[in-house]
């Protein structure tokens, strides 16, 4: 997979060629660059036509000008360059004429074409390629069966991950740069500022912008908050979405502020280190989330059409429904089920939501309106800061039954149960659907069974200041299960 080079030729600078691993440290192909002793010439190309959503726009330009700043500091220059990603990079080829150039691989099929076009024109133009793993525990290709094949159940393929022992260590960030002088003429040239990924009007993200510092420092500060403050207990108290229960690290992961493996070194050191006691349970049930991330990859490696097709075929008979009124009430959160709705204002609101109300929400989308799994998906690719093209797509397919290791579509979550059971004291739901927080506790989760009088000192009128919910739990639960028989049937 890799053409290495080495040595020195005159004054011919090396090309780093950035893309979802913005950082200095433990960046594989930045320190190979600077090892060679070379000017390097730092590279990365916005092209329009990969999708983002507008959470993870707003997201990319601030980790842009974050990784700017400490490129600059360490005496180096981040050249911002936008269009078709295999013509400006060509262009940049052709004009600097380097002496090599050096990047982390990428996993989705889209990106691999694109990088064997260019390691292609760099063999036809004796420019020396080099590519190296960089955002993943282990690459797709090196976790397999016994007998050669690829893994279809999580449970096996992290066992398997686990008795290949640790990941390589970190590797330390550059001290300095020698940095390449930047020809003036070069298509595509731009700032992050002419990107415009900031919303303008409306400017929606004022939210985002209270709840996220995109970069490399901030990464390491939330990895540091997290493995002194919240490690401790994880297994236990991470399904609540009350307070500080996770990580939240999935965004600096997922624009390579950090790597899986300095995130698993440094909680096996925390681990090892803590003045407290900290479970091997609470670490392993950390570790295997980073381990669900590289399992998707290597899903959507070898399924390149997981986000527009169903794994289980079965599911191609599927009866959706098409309720664009249904969605919307999903979308802005007033289903009348709480603990939807609270997990979709968050979502809008700081471009996150807590993992176990993912997957309530995504049930409930799926199961109790019988919308197809797709249109959750891209929902969630425009509005999550953390919008991960593998991990989005495996997750939506394990919760509707259509997946990978999916959970069994007769398991229709009831929001009601998972709201009184993660949520007991309804804080979650009090922050972020503030119109019901004067309900007794007993009556947050289903505010439709508090009594008249209940309601009126609450302030709650249900249909006016708050919806009704718009589907019975016990009906939509037997309707999903019909739907279900008539398609596998």
């Amino acid at each position: 997979m890799t053409t290495s080079y080495s040595g020195k030729s005159g004054d011919k600078p090396v090309i780093v060629w950035f893309r979802d691993d913005l950082r200095l440290a433990d960046n594989p192909a930045l320190h190979a660059a600077a090892e060679t002793g070379l000017p390097v010439l730092c590279v990365f190309v916005h092209d329009p036509a990969l999708p983002l959503g507008r959470a993870t726009r707003w997201w990319l330009d601030g980790a842009l000008r974050a990784f700017q700043a400490s490129i600059t500091a360490c005496g180096g220059e981040l050249l911002v360059l936008h269009g078709p990603t295999f013509e400006i990079m060509c262009d940049v080829l052709r004009t600097l004429q380097p002496a090599g150039i050096f990047w982390n691989r990428r996993y989705g099929l889209h990106e691999r074409n694109i990088d064997s076009r260019v390691k292609d024109y760099c063999k036809e133009n004796s420019i020396a390629a080099s590519s190296f793993a960089a955002s993943l525990l282990h690459e797709p290709w090196t976790v397999q069966t016994r007998a050669g094949g690829r893994f279809r159940v999580y449970t096996a393929w992290w066992r398997a991950v686990c008795e290949m022992g640790d990941p390589a260590c970190p590797l330390a960030a550059p001290e300095r740069l020698c940095s390449a002088p930047v020809p003036e003429v070069l298509a595509g040239r731009t700032t992050v500022d002419a990107l415009a990924l900031l919303p303008k009007t409306p400017d929606w993200a004022a939210g985002l912008r209270a709840e996220w510092h995109p970069g490399e420092e901030k990464a390491q500060d939330y990895l540091g908050a997290f493995l002194n403050d919240t490690l401790e207990g994880y297994a236990t108290l991470r399904d609540r979405p009350a307070g500080v229960s996770t990580s939240r690290l999935s965004p600096y992961l997922r624009f390579g502020h950090l790597s899986p493996r300095q995130v698993w070194h440094a909680t096996k050191r925390a681990v090892q280190t803590a003045s407290h006691e900290i479970s091997l349970a609470d670490q392993d049930k950390f570790l295997s989330e980073l381990g669900w991330r590289d399992f998707a990859w290597s899903l959507l490696f070898d399924r390149p059409d997981l986000a527009s097709t169903n794994f289980r075929p079965e599911f191609d008979a599927m009866r959706w429904l098409d309720e664009p009124d249904m969605f919307t009430a999903w979308a802005r959160g007033q289903t009348g089920y709480p603990l939807v709705d609270a997990g979709m204002r968050q979502l809008w609101i700081t471009g996150w939501m807590h993992n176990r109300v993912r997957m309530v929400v995504a049930s409930f989308l799926t199961k109790h309106l019988l919308i197809d799994w797709r249109k959750g998906a891209r929902w969630f690719d425009d509005t999550l800061v953390d919008a991960d093209p593998a991990s989005n797509v495996m997750n939506w397919q394990w919760v509707a039954g259509s997946g990978v290791d999916a959970a069994p579509y007769f398991r229709v979550m009831n929001p009601v149960l998972q709201s009184e059971k993660f949520d007991p004291d309804g804080e979650y739901i009090k922050k972020f659907v503030p119109e019901l927080r004067h309900l007794p506790v007993r009556a947050l989760h289903a505010p439709w069974q508090a009594s008249p009088a209940e309601l009126t000192r609450a302030g709650v009128r249900l249909g006016e200041t708050y919806p009704c919910p718009v589907v019975e739990h016990r009906f939509a639960r037997e309707r999903a299960l019909a739907a279900w028989k008539a398609s596998t049937g």
